[in-house]
């Protein structure tokens, strides 16, 4: 396999070890910088050149890219994709998962489990904001802060105004997030490569540091991650477009609260509390996709006039709840079930005599026309009520048929 690492520091411990991991199972490797390519396009012909010389041809590459240089370092990832060269972190990834407000957005619409966050610009809507998220002490984050940069605990609302509104002065947008007490000071890392987890460490922080990241001194250790924060890790990596993600979450009351998807994870913190070739298996798995590619269904089946793949939420008391595969007839109506989704497993190629329940989520290939068909009536927002203690005079008044003080 030719691979090229994409990374503008070399010299980096996460850099140098992917970069050894891959030299010692018999690799090509180059380390590319990100700022030295040269994006060429023309029509039907996307081309890349790097140090002004045309790049020669490689099997896949592997993001590093900082924050820093998101904007540039994406749009060479997009044109490695134009030329079909694997990539495990698609720049639509990296791009969803850089930034932390379009990140919750995105797993807010799923089963995932993210603490309670509110985004507002203007400084009336802030202290109405703090209260929803449960009040102080609350958490403030810039939006594309990394390692911990960007983090401010602020212990009232007053406080908490006062730094957001000094943020917002210096045009830096800021989410307002719930403190979750329990997991004060300490937080966990799940190292995700394709479709699983292959190392976990609890970072906990010391003395009076609330931030638990090893950049600002805090301490490592290898824990036995449990099976609902694996699945939520690999979710979440999964939902962001990552199949080599970083994934940190907190450990709340209600479970896993995923806090950030990281696209380019580093290894040395995670390597030195586990003892684990974390880099040798991210190498193995790119070279094994480079073998054997795993194909997006959702852009190569589209290939014929009318058909595509659609996902079917099934709510309670849809048509086809409690009912087999079979004997829904989804196949005499041009739909074939590729996946089913239930809570949190996945089941591939489903057999036919597997009954449907409220709550699964079927991937279909097939007529278009027909899954637009069974889509259910979108639901509607819920919103939340404000429930009035009435005094016992207007609810006499009520009782009576009286018209009440606001009538």
């Amino acid at each position: 396999m030719k691979l090229a690492i994409l990374s503008a520091a070399p010299r980096a411990y996460s850099t140098r070890r992917l970069r050894q991991a891959a030299a010692d199972r018999g690799h090509d490797v180059k380390v590319l910088s990100t700022l030295r390519f040269g994006i060429e396009l023309q029509h039907g012909e996307p081309d890349l050149y790097y140090r002004s010389k045309h790049l020669s041809d490689y099997d896949a590459i592997l993001p590093r890219i900082g924050a820093s240089i998101t904007h540039w370092g994406t749009a060479v990832v997009r044109q490695f994709e134009q030329l079909d060269v694997y990539t495990p972190n698609t720049a639509n990834g990296i791009t969803n998962s850089r930034d932390k407000l379009r990140s919750l957005q995105i797993l807010s619409r799923h089963d995932v489990g993210i603490p309670l966050t509110a985004y507002v610009r203007d400084r009336k809507d802030v202290l109405p904001a703090i209260e929803r998220v449960g009040g102080a002490p609350i958490i403030i984050k810039i939006l594309e802060g990394t390692q911990g940069i960007g983090v401010i605990l602020a212990e009232t609302s007053k406080v908490a105004e006062a730094i957001i509104e000094t943020l917002q002065s210096t045009r830096q947008n800021v989410l307002i997030q719930q403190f979750v007490k329990e997991s004060r000071g300490k937080d966990i890392r799940a190292f995700v490569v394709g479709d699983r987890v292959v190392a976990s460490m609890r970072r906990v922080a010391q003395g009076d540091e609330y931030r638990s990241n090893v950049h600002r001194g805090g301490k490592a250790e290898a824990i036995q991650l449990p099976i609902d924060f694996q699945e939520t890790a690999v979710r979440a990596a999964q939902i962001m477009g990552l199949r080599v993600a970083g994934v940190d979450m907190l450990e709340g009351k209600k479970g896993p609260q995923v806090m950030e998807v990281n696209s380019s994870p580093g290894l040395e913190g995670i390597e030195g509390a586990t003892g684990l070739d974390v880099a040798g298996v991210v190498i193995d798995y790119i070279a094994g996709q480079v073998a054997f590619p795993e194909l997006d269904i959702r852009q190569k089946l589209t290939v014929t006039s009318g058909y595509g793949v659609a996902e079917l939420m099934l709510p309670e008391g849809f048509e086809l709840v409690g009912k087999s595969i079979s004997d829904t007839g989804l196949r005499d109506k041009d739909i074939v079930v590729l996946t089913l989704h239930r809570g949190t497993t996945v089941i591939s190629n489903p057999k036919v005599s597997r009954v449907l329940e409220a709550g699964d989520r079927l991937l279909c290939y097939g007529k278009l026309e027909s899954m637009r068909d069974l889509v259910p009536e979108r639901r509607k927002r819920r919103r939340r009520v404000k429930v009035q203690q009435l005094d016992p005079k207007t609810l006499e008044d009520l009782e009576a048929g009286r018209p009440g003080p606001s009538s």
